[in-house]
């Protein structure tokens, strides 16, 4: 028997359909994480997010490791 569940995301509070019973058809899995990402979402979220919500969450994850990169680079580059 299939799980299929209706869920409110818990960023955007839009209504998807969760299918961990089906995990292959499921919204989530069109998006590919790593497992930094997942960890990344894991310590912002306790529940599943909609597949929007992964891509921008995973984006923005992604574009603030960048500005500490840049932050870091400005700081060698800096002189007093």
């Amino acid at each position: 028997m299939c799980s299929h569940e209706e869920k409110y995301c818990p960023r955007c509070k839009v209504k998807f359909e969760c299918k961990v019973g089906s995990i292959l058809l499921c919204q989530c899995s069109t998006v590919f994480l790593t497992q930094e990402e997942i960890g990344h979402m894991q310590q912002l979220y306790s529940d599943c997010l909609c597949a929007q919500c992964m891509k921008e969450v995973r984006a923005e994850y992604h574009n603030n490791n960048l500005k500490k990169k840049i932050r870091k680079l400005n700081g060698i580059f800096t002189t007093d």
